[in-house]
């Protein structure tokens, strides 16, 4: 089964409170709750695009999926690419644990990472 996963996302980037986030974003109370809470089925274009543009990522981001007893898919799909493990990162409380030492460390690697994956500007 396919289905949306916000809370991934919201806790990847550090929103707490994701019902107050998207509200001072312009997005309506009603949209905002369903988000919060993962009880949207259907979300339009419009509105995924802001929100891949607010939140940095991209549709498959939102997405996960649970293959069922009696998938077909092997171990190459496609699908498997929005099939995310049980295990949630929690990076900051991952990166409060480090020593203050290693966060320069950490972090220059991280912007390497982030220099060499970005989209090239022609």
């Amino acid at each position: 089964m396919i289905r949306f996963n916000f809370d991934r996302i919201f806790k990847a980037r550090g929103i707490d409170k994701p019902f107050t986030y998207l509200t001072k974003a312009g997005f309506s109370d009603n949209f905002a709750t369903k988000i919060k809470n993962n009880r949207i089925a259907r979300i339009g274009l419009n509105e995924l695009e802001r929100l891949c543009i607010l939140l940095h990522c991209t549709p498959n981001d939102f997405y996960e999926w649970i293959p069922d007893a009696n998938s077909q898919a092997d171990k190459d799909h496609p699908l498997q690419v929005i099939r995310h493990s049980d295990k949630v990162v929690d990076l900051t409380k991952t990166l409060n644990s480090v020593p203050l030492g290693e966060l320069d460390k950490i972090e220059e690697m991280i912007l390497e990472r982030i220099k060499t994956t970005a989209p090239k500007k022609v």
